[in-house]
């Protein structure tokens, strides 16, 4: 499979263009998932299979266009290749394990779309790594600013993700069902601190590569996330009294 630059980049902007205008929907249009799941989406599946099967093709599709290429990929590439690959794997095959609530639904159009995405998602990364990349990384590129802020931000964003879901997760505990008032950590200050922490962590990413199709990504993740945690915050203060009134939904102090 071949396709000459121009017509990937054309088809990358226009990925990105999607993006814009499903920001838009989505801050009018609730998505049906977690706490917002509803049967009027249609059929619903296992929550635990759902993770697996919408994020597994990601993974596939980068690695199979990152190493399919000839484009050289030098020490830093790789170290590229294996934050993204630790990140998914990650949410393939541990995420849906932690998960408590084993009867919760999820439902089948939005494992779909979550499938569509990650697909061309996989595609334009791993392809631009694997084919068309023509930056020499060279191992210089570790001691340059972009490398070095963006693995710290990639870090703290992933650690800010898994700790934050370790609290919702352990709200559970024992015979626990239902939702609760998250406290402690960020939560302090915002309602979705775990998707602040993925917005953080492929900011970094982008950051540290340093080029068009990581940006999409980036952009793509603040389109899913940001309506997604006014959502939930908009949730919790419905169905609180006691919900704290000086938590923001995103971005601490601010939104």
């Amino acid at each position: 499979m071949h396709i000459d630059p121009q017509t990937y980049t054309t088809g990358l902007y226009c990925w990105m263009g999607l993006a814009v205008i499903v920001f838009v929907v989505l801050l009018k249009v609730k998505a049906p998932y977690g706490r917002h799941t509803t049967k009027k989406w249609g059929p619903l599946m296992n929550n635990r299979l759902g993770w697996f099967v919408m994020e597994l093709p990601v993974l596939a599709v980068f690695s199979l266009f990152f190493f399919t290429g000839d484009a050289e990929k030098s020490l830093p590439v790789y170290v590229f290749y294996g934050l993204f690959v630790f990140h998914y794997s990650h949410r393939v095959f541990i995420f849906p394990l932690l998960l408590r609530a084993r009867n919760k639904k999820m439902p089948l159009m939005i494992a779909l779309l979550a499938i569509f995405f990650n697909l061309f998602n996989g595609f334009f990364n791993g392809y631009w790594f694997g084919h068309l990349n023509t930056r020499i990384y060279e191992i210089s590129w570790f001691y340059d600013w972009h490398f070095i802020a963006g693995i710290m931000l990639f870090a703290s964003g992933m650690y800010l993700n898994m700790a934050s879901d370790q609290r919702l997760i352990h709200l559970r505990n024992g015979k626990r069902t239902g939702y609760y008032i998250p406290r402690g950590g960020w939560f302090n200050y915002i309602s979705s601190p775990n998707l602040l922490g993925e917005i953080i962590e492929w900011s970094g990413w982008a950051l540290m590569c340093w080029c068009l199709p990581t940006f999409s990504f980036m952009l793509w993740t603040m389109v899913n996330l940001i309506p997604r945690a006014l959502d939930h915050h908009r949730w919790y203060q419905r169905n609180f009294e006691e919900y704290p009134s000086d938590r923001k939904a995103i971005l601490p102090y601010l939104l």
